[in-house]
């Protein structure tokens, strides 16, 4: 790699130098993001007549314009194999300038070989054979995950001076009925390192995990998941319930502050709030339930004050409000202008794209970055909460900084809405016969895919072949 390149994400000082000062390098964070999505999507609209449901039922219910998703020809290592090479391309760097890969995902080949292990084909070329990380499985949170363990590397004595390369990676299929609209596909891969223009702050950072069945995939001879919807919803909002109060609580002793409710740790302390997003209307929601527990937290006499017309409120519980419409409705409608203007921004991908898993929090980012001028950026705080059934949550905070660094990564976003209106439309007939073709021949071996490679963005990676040994074979168009 050329200096130049290299002085923009390389400190002058050596992992050594850090250690040997008694310090660890500053503002350790994201550097670089990449966004790849499918070629083809399905009109939403187009879906509820070809399923004869009412109209509105996924556009307006579910909050869903259009839905990205992959044929045969692609699988999560394509995905990954694009979004890496992407962005080693963009970002400038080499392939010998990372110390760290780690993949999170739940869409699974193999019961042993780590999608990883697959991406360091990539890596050939520059002899880089040393490179930690392997995959990190559990629902939706294995992309958070990978990325927690990807700054504890850059800040522990393991750290070599070199990068770390994050890829939060899915392809969402549902079976033929009411969940197949909630489906979508995509990856994010994102660079990590110090002197960063998305810092992660420190000790701002809040878990919640438990055991559920809400979703969970036990055939591994399918990609479909068992779902129960109604207790996957439930488990969300508890696990937002908890992550927030959690993180409010670390962020009023970081800052010294007593008492339950002050503006500096509640929603008014975030310029923008990212939700991992099944569908966009649970965002909506979980943005108002957060409104919800500010109130629950506020003295009960500021309340007419703070909050005029929710007084009726007083006093519920948090754990009796999960189907509570009348408390959902009162606080979404209380909070549609603050939605508007931190959460709705950030739901770009998800409603033209859909879910993608492990990748949607970090497609909210990439909308959430993309929506602004970067003079409205510099300087705010973003919350992320990620959620993964099962259940593993999260709640952390970043804050935008000033530079050229930040100038390059939103330079390198500015092809997200191009790339989406570049996509083919597929018409619900021939997405359906597609779904199939996957469904039919899931972990089939020997097979060649049918799909047609005109459906691919150039520059993309895709299944070529599965020999009789289930060995798979990918090549670049």
């Amino acid at each position: 790699m050329e200096g130049s390149t290299r002085g923009e994400y390389f400190t002058n000082r050596s992992s050594q130098n850090f250690k040997k000062m008694g310090m660890w390098p500053e503002d350790v964070g994201i550097l670089e993001l990449q966004l790849v999505v499918p070629g083809t999507y399905v009109d939403q609209t187009e879906l509820e007549k070809f399923h004869g449901v009412s109209a509105g039922k996924y556009t307006i219910g579910l909050g869903q314009d259009k839905m990205g998703f992959c044929s045969d020809r692609e699988d999560i290592n394509s995905l990954c194999l694009t979004a890496l090479s992407q962005l080693v391309e963009k970002s400038g760097i080499s392939y010998s300038d990372i110390g760290r890969l780690e993949v999170g995902t739940e869409t699974i080949l193999d019961k042993s070989k780590s999608v990883k292990s697959v991406l360091m084909q990539l890596f050939e070329e520059s002899g880089n054979h040393d490179v930690e990380g392997l995959d990190t499985t559990n629902a939706c949170y294995g992309g958070t995950s990978a990325l927690m363990n990807a700054l504890s590397w850059v800040e522990s004595s393991a750290w070599d001076g070199r990068l770390a390369v994050v890829i939060a990676g899915d392809i969402a299929i549902y079976a033929e009925g009411a969940a197949r609209p909630t489906g979508g596909a995509g990856a994010v891969a994102m660079l990590i390192g110090p002197n960063a223009p998305l810092v992660i702050e420190r000790g701002l950072r809040s878990t919640y995990m438990a055991h559920a069945y809400d979703f969970y995939k036990p055939n591994l001879d399918s990609e479909y998941p068992v779902v129960d919807g109604k207790l996957s919803i439930e488990c969300y909002l508890k696990a937002l319930d908890k992550c927030y109060q959690s993180y409010c609580q670390k962020a009023r002793k970081l800052s010294g502050l007593t008492g339950e409710s002050n503006d500096a740790v509640g929603i008014n302390s975030f310029d923008g709030i990212v939700f991992h997003s099944p569908f966009c209307k649970l965002v909506e929601k979980s943005f108002a339930r957060l409104v919800l527990n500010d109130f629950l937290s506020t003295p009960q006499e500021l309340i007419p004050q703070l909050y005029p017309g929710l007084d009726l409120f007083k006093g519920v519980k948090l754990e009796d409000t999960y189907f509570n419409r009348e408390v959902e409705k009162g606080f979404m409608a209380f909070s549609k202008e603050l939605f508007n203007r931190k959460t709705k921004p950030s739901l770009l991908l998800s409603n033209q794209v859909g879910n993608m898993y492990t990748a949607s929090l970090y497609g909210g980012l990439v909308s959430y970055l993309c929506s602004k001028p970067i003079q409205e950026l510099v300087g705010q705080r973003v919350g992320l909460f990620s959620y993964g059934s099962g259940l593993a949550s999260s709640m952390y905070s970043i804050k935008i900084i000033e530079g050229p660094k930040l100038t390059k990564l939103l330079s390198n976003l500015k092809s997200v809405i191009p790339l989406l209106n570049s996509r083919k439309k597929i018409d619900p007939t021939e997405f359906s016969k597609t779904m199939e073709i996957r469904e039919v021949n899931h972990s089939k071996a020997p097979y060649k895919p049918v799909g047609s490679l005109s459906w691919l963005f150039p520059g993309t990676w895709y299944l070529n072949q599965v020999d009789e040994n289930h060995r798979r074979t990918y090549q670049k168009i």
